[in-house]
């Protein structure tokens, strides 16, 4: 998912978290930061949100279980990943990729998963916690090598000091 197709799908779904959480225009306009007319254009779809404002909106909405739908995860997630192309290190706990996830590799409860939605990868560790976020599908595999490397390795030491 690219910056434009965030910024899209932010302004699409602008109004339906306005209406989720009872905002009026002027409330939403001053809690997003932006003018009321501009608001006005977004949710009337003669203009798209701006990457400032589609920030603004996937934090502060980072809750919405639509905008999670709608993005195909956590909003926070998406904006990281498009803006920097790529994400490595322990994060929050996942829920194992029970829900929009398809397991493309395993090994000693790591697995490299896919997103069913954004087409997105990331790693968890065998407790569930995302290690590695990112659309770049030849990175995720070489991170996924380097990890079942690193483990296969520990393990061999660990039965030779046995």
């Amino acid at each position: 998912m690219d910056r434009d197709v965030l910024i899209q799908v932010a302004s699409d779904h602008l109004k339906t978290l306005r209406l989720e959480n009872d905002y009026t225009i002027d409330k939403m306009a001053e809690i997003i930061g932006i003018q009321k007319k501009t608001l006005l254009k977004i949710e009337a779809g003669k203009v798209f949100a701006s990457w400032t404002t589609t920030i603004a909106v996937c934090t502060l909405f980072r809750d919405s279980r639509s905008l999670k739908i709608q993005l195909g995860g956590d909003p926070l997630e998406m904006i990281e990943l498009a803006a920097i192309q790529i994400s490595i290190c322990p994060k929050e706990k996942t829920l194992g990729g029970v829900i929009m996830w398809k397991n493309i590799q395993k090994h000693k409860g790591y697995k490299l998963q896919k997103n069913i939605v954004t087409r997105h990868f990331r790693i968890i560790d065998h407790e569930n916690y995302r290690i590695l976020s990112t659309f770049n599908e030849k990175v995720a595999k070489e991170k996924w090598r380097d990890i079942v490397r690193t483990i296969k390795k520990t393990l061999f030491l660990m039965n030779i000091k046995s």
